[in-house]
């Protein structure tokens, strides 16, 4: 139970966001509402479903979609709930995956139907939001666990028919409901993936400063303010986590939610995922059989650490680094990758190679900024020692090993997923000043 002295606002600052009255600090600056209708974390929601939902103007026949799992978890009781107002079709998904062949499944089961819930967290949300965004229905979604920060988002993470995965455009739910009750009692490993997820905001901001400063990419301050000083409430709770404690689960949820949110002011999601996304995206792209079954969240906190090592080894020299043209050895990603998604990486790896006077110029920008980059960039930091101790306070796991994946292929995913996007990080630093191999070498 929570013993705040008074009922805790669970939804401050969320709700200045969706209400478009939050001002940015540094220059006064007001945005328009967030794309969100109603947001709502109580200790308990039982009894309310149907309130909640019909307070979105949904009416029957209701599409509720979930998993095995999320149905005996909340989805039956909400089923039964909105029974009480009219027809529920329950779709319930067979160990579902984000991916285009599941989404046009769903797609023929939600036909006809203009009321779509979702109860689950990563693949089911993520299917219906894109599901419902491709005809512009509105959806809901009944968190069943903390376990990713992609309930508030207005991006659906989904693998395309060749197998690779990317962040697709979808829509944010109307209504997004926390039942603090539920969500706390979800097994351990679902809500430590989700403080893995949220682990990563120093490195990724590392990494987007970077490029901003040495390269002129976009970057926004508003992610990072509206959501650091809950991250250091929820680091501080990061025990509770691993505890099933709920005051701990609704801090976990204010980070989550807000680092989603964060996309309504930046229309991208670099703020939250940098280099060490695409180390866990090519493990789930490349993996195939090797694949432990881990969750994304997981992996971004195992790679979360690998990123704040390749950083901190740059970062601590008083010399800056120096880049040579980029070397593309486009048969090697084909034997990796196949021939189809190999051709779509190298589209977007080329966009960020440097050629021989690119190379040049960055070497000049990076040299000429390096004092005041370096001190920026470690003032963001936090420790790789600082975050292994949160994360597995939290009860995740912290290396390769621990996660199950393959030495070789974790290594093998630092020293390529920088392929797979073009967004600029230190990885692409260590790689192409030739010392990302030495430091993969040391990977366990």
């Amino acid at each position: 139970m929570i013993t705040h002295a008074e009922p805790f606002r669970w939804t401050e600052l969320i709700d200045e966001i969706c209400a478009g009255s939050w001002i940015n600090p540094l220059n006064g600056k007001q945005f328009p509402p967030a794309p969100f209708e109603k947001i709502v974390f109580e200790e308990d929601l039982a009894g309310k479903e149907l309130q909640l939902v019909t307070s979105l103007g949904f009416k029957p026949p209701f599409a509720l979609v979930c998993d095995q799992s999320t149905y005996a978890a909340l989805g039956e009781r909400v089923s039964e709930a909105l029974s009480k107002s009219g027809e529920v079709k329950e779709i319930i998904l067979d160990k579902p995956h984000a991916d285009l062949k599941s989404a046009r499944a769903l797609t023929k089961d939600l036909e006809g139907y203009e009321s779509v819930i979702a109860v689950g967290s990563g693949t089911v949300n993520d299917l219906a939001k894109y599901v419902t965004a491709q005809d512009g229905r509105r959806y809901c979604v009944f968190a069943t666990a903390g376990s990713m920060n992609g309930y508030t988002s207005s991006t659906a993470s989904m693998t395309l028919d060749s197998g690779l995965k990317v962040s697709l455009p979808a829509h944010a739910p109307a209504g997004f409901f926390v039942d603090l009750n539920i969500c706390a009692s979800a097994p351990t490993y679902l809500t430590a993936a989700g403080f893995g997820d949220c682990l990563c905001r120093s490195v990724a901001q590392i990494d987007w400063w970077m490029s901003h400063r040495v390269l002129g990419t976009k970057y926004h301050h508003e992610p990072y303010l509206i959501e650091i000083p809950d991250e250091i409430r929820l680091n501080q709770h990061a025990r509770g986590i691993k505890e099933g404690d709920v005051e701990a689960t609704g801090y976990l949820f204010r980070v989550l939610t807000l680092c989603g949110l964060g996309i309504s002011f930046t229309g991208v999601s670099h703020h939250g995922s940098m280099g060490e996304h695409q180390i866990s995206h090519y493990l789930d792209c490349f993996a195939g059989d090797r694949h432990p079954g881990t969750l994304h969240g997981q992996q971004v906190g195992v790679a979360t650490l690998t990123m704040a090592r390749i950083q901190q080894q740059i970062l601590s020299s008083e010399t800056p680094p120096v880049v040579s043209a980029t070397k593309i050895d486009f048969d090697d990603m084909k034997r990796r990758m196949g021939v189809e998604v190999a051709t779509q990486c190298l589209e977007e790896y080329e966009e960020k190679a440097f050629d021989d006077s690119g190379a040049k110029a960055f070497n000049q920008k990076i040299a000429a900024i390096w004092p005041e980059l370096r001190e920026e960039c470690l003032a963001m930091a936090i420790p790789a020692e600082q975050l292994e101790d949160l994360l597995r306070a939290a009860g995740g796991p912290a290396t390769a090993q621990e996660l199950g994946v393959p030495i070789d292929l974790y290594k093998e995913a630092v020293l390529h997923a920088h392929e797979m996007r073009n967004r600029f990080s230190f990885v692409d630093i260590a790689c192409d000043s030739g010392i990302l191999p030495e430091i993969v070498a040391r990977e366990v």
